[in-house]
């Protein structure tokens, strides 16, 4: 399989997937965390301190919201589509990483069943199209476990071996923290014990590549900490972390989910994992890199599934890992595949890949059906959209809406006015006619402004906002 056929191939399966109505539904979840600092980064010139509303939001880094912003900049409109896309690109820079940095590593063949798995899992296919940390963050770590792999089974200079990958984790940190480094270490630990080569842990390049992912993340926090000194910023970090290892928020039931939801992920391909018992591997160096890979990836997933604050997705920097390892086992030189796997595939067709093509074919089908067939009848559902709609609909055209403290109210995204945060009531300008605010800040409102209730407003989590006139 020549590089143009495989990047040919990368990219028509991404396209059918990924791209089919992936801004026709409206934003869900925490979509708006990603999308409204975002906005409002665009709105201020301050790309540093990421708010919510008129509050801070600490408790991710701001990779993703500048991701955003950057988006909406380059394509100069703000829509569902724009937000997502950083999200959906993200996933192919994986996939054809596979089919060229992997290529030497894996095999013409292998790399490109890599880069399938990597685009059709069941994880990807729901994180993927939404602007979640998750597709960001799990491509950044993937695009660090393929530098690494790849320069490492080639015997590339340990220059590039141990800085290069490092430089995809620093800028994963600014995603989402340092969490991924769990993964990537004891995959690296565990391959690195299998050929007895531990020691290049200690080499410079290793403390190299260090200093370089904490030089990215310090380029961002160092100003951050130091705008924002009275706001416990690091406070907020620790507590991110220390949670997840003292259960704060522990639920016995979908604790003992976590390993059959984790899983779940890998899905389809999970279900070919079992093929490696009919696989010989000829040569003694692929065996270890097999085992480590192995190890690396099972001791980790049981380890971080097992804490009592985790969820199943904080198991998702594995992706890559598995995938790399499924297309050793299917790439093998010795694997002797059941009769009915044979399929009558032409000649032209290397055998390898025809079981993993097929799937891939049959996901992306799926992805086109529910992309044309059901997205247009899931539209009819819209819970935030509405709200906004009804807001545009009293707030004339040209004017200022005013929201004080409002929290996390995703429907602001849709409010056609330009939105102007404040943190009380009394921090409204004179000139402020329709001001937002919750039902605590109602009183002043009524009192010291005299504003006159327009509507009420009830969104999907019972979360009520009042939209006041201003006399």
């Amino acid at each position: 399989m020549s590089r143009p056929v495989a990047v040919s191939i990368v990219l028509a399966i991404w396209a059918a997937i990924y791209l089919p109505a992936l801004g026709s539904l409206e934003i869900k979840g925490e979509e708006g965390r990603r999308i409204l600092p975002a906005v409002t980064m665009l709105q201020t010139g301050n790309f540093v301190v990421p708010y919510v509303g008129s509050d801070p939001y600490f408790t991710k880094p701001p990779l993703v919201n500048w991701l955003v912003a950057g988006s909406f900049k380059l394509f100069g409109i703000r829509n569902e589509w724009t937000a997502r896309l950083p999200s959906a690109v993200s996933v192919l820079l994986v996939a054809l990483a596979f089919v060229t940095v992997a290529r030497r590593a894996l095999g013409p063949n292998g790399s490109l069943v890599a880069a399938l798995a990597w685009l059709t899992n069941f994880g990807l296919l729901e994180k993927g199209r939404l602007i979640e940390i998750e597709a960001i963050y799990v491509s950044l770590t993937g695009l660090a476990f393929i530098c690494w792999l790849a320069a490492y089974q080639q015997k590339r200079s340990r220059w590039i071996t141990w800085t290069v990958p490092w430089i995809f984790l620093g800028v994963a940190c600014l995603a989402k923290g340092p969490a991924h480094l769990i993964f990537l270490y004891a995959v690296v630990v565990a391959v690195l014990h299998q050929r007895k080569q531990l020691r290049e842990l200690v080499r410079p390049p290793h403390a190299v590549g260090i200093l370089l992912m904490l030089a990215i993340f310090a380029a961002w926090a160092v100003p951050c900490l130091m705008m924002m000194r009275s706001a416990s910023v690091a406070h907020v970090w620790s507590r991110q972390f220390s949670g997840r290892l003292s259960g704060e928020s522990f639920h016995f039931t979908s604790w003992l989910m976590n390993m059959p939801r984790g899983l779940a992920y890998l899905l389809p391909w999970l279900l070919l994992f079992p093929l490696a018992g009919r696989v010989e591997f000829v040569d003694e160096e692929e065996r270890r890199m097999v085992r480590g890979l192995g190890r690396g990836i099972v001791v980790s997933f049981v380890a971080v599934c097992l804490l009592p604050g985790t969820l199943p997705r904080y198991t998702m920097p594995l992706l890559v890992p598995a995938c790399w390892l499924l297309s050793m086992i299917l790439c093998a030189e010795r694997l002797d595949l059941p009769r009915r796997l044979h399929l009558g595939w032409p000649a032209t067709v290397p055998a390898q890949i025809r079981l993993p093509l097929l799937i891939a074919v049959i996901v992306s089908v799926a992805m086109c059906v529910y992309s044309f067939a059901i997205v247009p009848q899931l539209r009819h559902r819209e819970k935030i959209r509405t709200i906004a709609e009804k807001i545009n609909s009293a707030v004339p055209a040209g004017a200022t809406l005013y929201a004080v403290d409002p929290d996390y109210q995703p429907f602001l995204f849709y409010v056609r006015a330009p939105v102007v945060y404040a943190s009380t009531v009394e921090e409204l300008r004179n000139g402020a006619r329709y001001v937002l605010v919750q039902p605590q800040n109602a009183p002043a409102v009524e009192n010291a402004r005299h504003g006159r209730a327009l509507m009420r407003i009830k969104d999907y989590r019972e979360h009520e906002t009042i939209l006041y006139r201003l006399d």
